[in-house]
């Protein structure tokens, strides 16, 4: 894998609750050799278990080069801070490295996290988010989920879950498990993981938060009737063959925004414009939202407007009549 470009360095956002198994994935990445020069920037720096060099050391922060080439940096400061200070170091050939991992606390909400790679510019200029990987504990992921907003946040943030411990637990329990979470975010791709055995390539060059034409969405959420929990983080698709009006949805996106945007966690849509040879992408984290052309539709090709929103108490008819309204 090479990274997204020379100008900018790929990150991904790792989370996930307490004892979900962060830790475990992100020791088999810091340790196992590779390929790949990554940078982990952690807010709670544990044992790594391994012989490592201390590069730099201060009152804030520590980076520890790891016997694979990878780095570890632990955040208590600000993390545009951290950000910055690796790519200075980076430029100046202190530290090497092609990629950057942020590992969250249990505790923590990702949202504040994803938004700082749209509202700072500096970090926005150096680095690309590339995706929310959030990893799920099989045998108290229900529990967790049933008391804590946290867990249900990073669920919804997700691009990828990864469903750990799942041989501690039967797999009708691992079904339902799997069940619930795509009925909170049908667009994130779920996996098992043992002790943190995954690829690579199952969590790196993702692009999940990148505008392109591709809006992943499990087709099995579109006919499940899976109701069991009432959770607060929902989903819900919209779709529409019409073509649609292209001042009319950017004032009624703007609108809900402005309005729910503090409970929206990700959404992201591929729309089909009156009179527009190429699809429109839009994509957004709470109050900030992106639009970019993609590729033009094919001739023959049917076009369709696809859009998923997940969120907390969000209103779906109130969107879905919008949404409707907006048909050119």
């Amino acid at each position: 894998m090479q990274p997204a470009s020379d100008n900018l360095i790929p990150v991904t956002i790792l989370t996930g609750f307490l004892g979900a198994g962060k830790t475990t994935l992100l020791n088999r990445i810091l340790t196992e050799h590779h390929g790949e020069r990554i940078a982990v920037i952690e807010n709670e720096f544990g044992e790594t278990g391994i012989d490592n060099d201390i590069l730099v050391q201060d009152k804030d922060e520590q980076i520890v080069e790891m016997n694979n080439g990878c780095l570890c940096c632990t955040v208590r400061g600000d993390l545009v801070r951290i950000l910055m200070d690796l790519r200075k170091k980076k430029r100046g050939g202190e530290v090497k490295f092609d990629r950057v991992i942020i590992e969250t606390t249990g505790l923590a909400n990702p949202g504040p996290v994803a938004q700082t790679f749209f509202m700072d510019e500096d970090v926005h200029k150096n680095y690309m988010l590339d995706a929310v990987i959030t990893v799920v504990d099989a045998k108290h992921g229900q529990q967790t989920l049933d008391d804590h907003d946290e867990a249900r946040a990073q669920v919804g943030f997700a691009d990828r879950l990864l469903l750990s411990k799942t041989d501690l637990v039967a797999e009708d329990e691992t079904k339902s498990l799997m069940d619930r979470l795509r009925s909170m975010n049908p667009r994130a791709h779920q996996t098992k993981v043992n002790f943190g055995v995954t690829p690579l390539k199952d969590i790196l060059d993702i692009r999940g938060f990148n505008l392109n034409d591709v809006l992943e969405v499990a087709p099995e959420f579109l006919t499940s009737d899976y109701h069991e929990h009432d959770d607060d983080v929902k989903s819900f698709v919209w779709k529409d063959a019409r073509p649609l009006n292209m001042e009319k949805i950017e004032t009624f996106l703007s609108l809900m925004i402005q309005n729910y945007g503090e409970n929206l966690l990700r959404y992201k849509g591929v729309l089909n414009i009156k009179d527009e040879p190429k699809r429109m992408i839009f994509q957004g984290v709470h109050m900030l939202m992106g639009g970019t052309p993609g590729k033009p539709w094919e001739e023959g090709e049917a076009r369709e407007s696809v859009m998923v929103f997940i969120g907390k108490g969000i209103p779906k008819r109130l969107f879905e009549e919008g949404l409707t309204y907006c048909v050119a």
